[in-house]
């Protein structure tokens, strides 16, 4: 199953990833291990410990923490949006770079997209399900 494709050329892969209103995308190429995320360090732009390491799981889940580097960008949703995007994206990069690498990110579960979404508000509810204060007097 091809996800991704590795340009041949500059030797660099890309994949695409979404979550809730989020959208990532990852550009990973054989180097030293840096991660920038919108051209930030990754512990600069994602502060919580969470976000930060559903990333660095994908690459260490593989074993190339420290032979690839990675540029994520980001846009739309939150920062666990965020985070669970560019971890979908770096996935599909990583298959894209290496096809011996897809049994262990779908075992994993980071190729699967993630469908939960908010919820729409209704028409006569103060939210999506919500009713209004009801007064006896």
């Amino acid at each position: 199953m091809l996800i991704a494709k590795k340009d041949q050329n500059t030797g660099k892969s890309l994949g695409t990833g979404r979550r809730k209103s989020a959208v990532a995308r990852a550009r990973i190429s054989a180097g030293t291990g840096k991660i920038s995320v919108n051209g930030r360090e990754l512990t600069e732009y994602f502060p919580n410990i969470q976000d930060q390491n559903a990333i660095v799981l994908t690459l260490e889940s593989v074993g190339v923490r420290n032979t690839m580097d990675v540029d994520i960008t980001c846009n739309g949703g939150g920062s666990t949006g965020q985070s669970g995007a560019a971890k979908m994206a770096l996935a599909r990069a990583l298959v894209g770079f290496d096809e011996a690498h897809f049994p262990k990110m779908r075992d994993e579960g980071f190729l699967t997209r993630d469908s939960r979404m908010k919820e729409r508000k209704k028409y006569g509810l103060r939210g999506a399900r919500r009713g209004i204060q009801f007064s006896k007097r």
